[in-house]
């Protein structure tokens, strides 16, 4: 990744991968999902805000864990709800 000023961005030496391409809340709800985050720092995976349950960012509220970032297959990025900070890798 490329040097950033988000110290919760910079902190990560390891990505964490979804263990399964499902948002573990919907799942419960029985509901779909849009698009989907796996957090940094437990590495739970849930939906993102185009989806209808917004579970990654309720996530971060509930816990404060700052970064997620994209399990999608073709993406390649994180970003820092704290500091509003986005890097591609």
């Amino acid at each position: 990744m490329e040097q950033v000023a988000c110290s919760h961005i910079s902190a990560i030496s390891e990505l964490k991968v979804a263990k399964e391409h499902v948002c573990e809340e919907c799942v419960k709800l029985g509901d779909d999902w849009v698009h989907l985050r796996t957090c940094q720092e437990c590495g739970v995976t849930l939906c993102c805000d185009d989806s209808k349950n917004k579970h990654a960012t309720a996530h971060f509220h509930a816990t404060a864990h700052p970064v997620i970032s994209s399990a999608e297959y073709n993406e390649r990025w994180v970003w820092c709800y704290a500091d509003e900070s986005f890097v591609t890798y």
